[in-house]
């Protein structure tokens, strides 16, 4: 199946779980997510992978056991690609972004060295500005409000510092183009512009020691 886009099925099934996010919702509208909202998900992630890794799409269920909000579902379907990728898609538009979202321990520690030494770390403020340039948001899953313990608060870098993932981020509100192929050509744009980033955190930060 090749990707097309998405219709105005999606909006319509997502409007409505933000109303009546129950199992009976659910199941009598799970014909129109498997084939409206997954399908084409697969389908423009299938057609990434080569360049951007393997794709895995997330369940729809949302983990209630330690979370105030009971609703069982998500009102969002995101998939994510090995090389630092993810889409997401919700009645409020699209979403891409690349990165490491949330750092393990063993990575903030060596992300917060190389931030700190001049050399990655004046790249790194050089990545991000081209990033920003671009139109692209950095965020992360969290921030400290000041320093991290053992680094001044008045560090050249100290905005770097204090993030506790990186990643650039890109979102749009619903467009007609939505419903087009085009829609890969915007994922694939901040994907690729995004490179310049996931290749400094390959190198500086690394994957997550498997013990932690």
């Amino acid at each position: 199946m090749a990707f097309h886009g998405w219709t105005d099925a999606v909006l319509d099934f997502y409007d409505g779980l933000e109303v009546d996010n129950s199992k009976a919702y659910w199941q009598a509208h799970k014909q129109v997510y498997d084939e409206q909202v997954r399908a084409p998900m697969q389908a423009l992630l299938a057609e990434l992978a080569d360049e951007f890794g393997d794709a895995k799409i997330y369940r729809p269920n949302r983990d209630i056991r330690f979370s105030a909000d009971k609703t069982p579902y998500k009102s969002h379907i995101g998939g994510t690609l090995a090389r630092h990728g993810y889409v997401q898609l919700s009645a409020d538009g699209l979403a891409v972004a690349s990165g490491m979202y949330v750092f393990a321990t063993d990575q903030l520690a060596r992300y917060r060295r190389a931030v700190a030494s001049d050399i990655p770390g004046e790249a790194l403020v050089r990545i991000v500005d081209d990033a920003r340039a671009a139109g692209l948001t950095t965020t992360a899953a969290s921030t400290l409000a000041t320093a991290p313990r053992g680094y001044p608060r008045d560090h050249p870098r100290i905005e770097l510092l204090r993030m506790k993932g990186l990643v650039t981020w890109k979102q749009w509100p619903v467009e007609p183009w939505l419903g087009t192929a085009a829609a890969k050509d915007e994922v694939v744009e901040v994907l690729r512009a995004s490179r310049p980033l996931t290749r400094w955190l390959d190198t500086q930060v690394g994957p997550a020691d498997q013990q932690v």
